[in-house]
């Protein structure tokens, strides 16, 4: 698909997403496969440094790349609440709206890179030694991927990884990469922050409501064409009144807590950084010091924490006993902060009375992931943070944190997790050093 110079100036203004600058000839072509293919690189001589650049995304609809899409456009977006701005990269090569996180959507990235002369391989090949990823990563100097569909960045395959230079997560959270190891060896470590935060607390509260109203039985009964009302109803509750609670209150915590105040709910939580008192006033927020002391008083938690060595595994047999009988759980931040097992467990025996979330370990999760058959469970792919909207934004900041790369500009302090052989940014912030990775190779085993 070809588009004019004037057509790109006008939608990159009017989705907010780049500065007012004008492309290079070479540069107005959005060349998209016509299908997903598992490794697709062009290499063009040039006579500047050029980088190779791996890029790892989900694989394309089983029906193929789509012709269409159900709607013409999506809200602009300028800012984030708290007055952080989208993704300001100088150009964006895509149409906002359009599917970019799978292999034929490239993020939109293959007309900028390649105009630059690097060399750029989009793969869904991702787990395993002979993986397309393991192989092409011995010389890459950038690597990109997504939280929902991971590139497990390990110790071993960093130090593999001898060129690396630049490892970027387009969307939020970089628990998939060894972060110590890359602390270790000077590698930048960055994502896309807040693009996608919002999505995922849509998500949380979709989820909460539909596990406490009983809404996935409930449908199931009309595509099985019945009209059993009993068999609905019978574990479905109001949230009115309840108490809510969230372990995390950082961006997507807090934002989920706003969307629940107007369902008229207790609100409760607990975070290494409290809020402020006006923002606790503002919601009628009640502060726990612990993650014990929480659970102990909420019908419904939700987990909104990043994953690292202090939180992996917190949701055990323990924290889940001191848990209210019939309590819910939904975890759309990482698999690994719940026990597994422990977790089929409680609802098995009724502890839970429902467990939702779109995060396994490891991801793609095996066919035969006890996830997938626990009872009361609304448990999806990890999409919340991947819808069409969301890609726009974190396409856009992928983008502009490869422009500050190659122009040697500063990438914007929110977006550094790792940078400088430290924690940095937002990953000072919300991480501590460490992994988290230990058992990715169960997504080779499993698929």
């Amino acid at each position: 698909m070809t588009r004019g110079l004037e057509e790109y100036q006008t939608s990159q203004k009017r989705w907010g997403f780049c500065r007012d600058t004008v492309l290079p000839e070479d540069r107005r072509t959005n060349a998209r496969p016509d299908r997903a293919t598992k490794l697709v690189r062009h290499s063009v001589s040039w006579e500047t440094e050029v980088a190779k650049v791996v890029c790892v995304l989900y694989e394309d609809p089983v029906d193929g790349y789509p012709k269409g899409y159900p709607r013409d456009e999506i809200p602009r977006i300028e800012s984030y609440p708290g007055g952080q701005t989208v993704p300001s990269p100088d150009a964006i090569d895509f149409t906002p709206g359009h599917l970019l996180g799978s292999v034929s959507g490239e993020l939109g990235l293959r007309p900028y890179l390649e105009g630059l002369g690097h060399t750029f391989v989009v793969t869904s090949d991702k787990d395993g030694p002979g993986s397309t990823f393991e192989r092409e990563l011995a010389d890459a100097e950038i690597v990109i991927s997504q939280p929902f569909w991971p590139a497990y960045l390990t110790a071993e395959r960093i130090a593999a990884a001898t060129e690396l230079k630049l490892a970027i997560t387009a969307g939020i959270g970089s628990d998939h990469v060894d972060l110590q190891a890359a602390i270790d060896r000077g590698i930048t470590v960055a994502e896309v922050t807040y693009s996608n935060s919002i999505s995922v607390s849509e998500h949380v509260v979709m989820m909460i409501l539909s596990l406490v109203r009983n809404y996935i039985p409930s449908y199931q009964w009309v595509v099985r064409g019945g009209w059993n009302i009993a068999d609905c109803v019978e574990r479905s509750y109001d949230i009115e009144g309840m108490t809510v609670g969230t372990v995390a209150a950082g961006r997507i915590g807090l934002a989920v807590l706003r969307r629940l105040k107007p369902f008229d709910v207790n609100l409760h939580y607990t975070d290494q950084h409290r809020l402020d008192e006006s923002v606790e006033r503002e919601l009628g927020l009640v502060f726990h010091p612990t993650a014990e002391s929480l659970v102990e008083v909420c019908d419904v938690v939700t987990i909104n924490a990043p994953l690292h060595p202090e939180t992996e595994g917190l949701f055990d047999d323990h924290l889940l006993s001191k848990m209210k009988r019939g309590a819910y759980l939904v975890n759309t931040a990482r698999g690994k902060i719940c026990d597994r097992d422990a977790v089929v467990r409680a609802l098995e025996s009724g502890q839970l009375a429902g467990y939702a979330g779109d995060v396994w370990f490891p991801q793609p999760a095996p066919p035969d992931h006890p996830w997938r058959t626990m009872p009361h469970h609304g448990m999806t792919p990890h999409i919340s943070g991947s819808s069409l909207s969301a890609q726009a934004r974190y396409a856009a900041g992928t983008r502009e944190i490869l422009e500050c790369f190659f122009s040697r500009r500063p990438i914007r302090e929110e977006y550094l997790i790792v940078d400088g052989g430290r924690l940095a940014g937002a990953g000072a912030h919300s991480y501590t050093p460490g992994n988290a990775t230990a058992g990715s190779d169960g997504a080779a085993r499993g698929n």
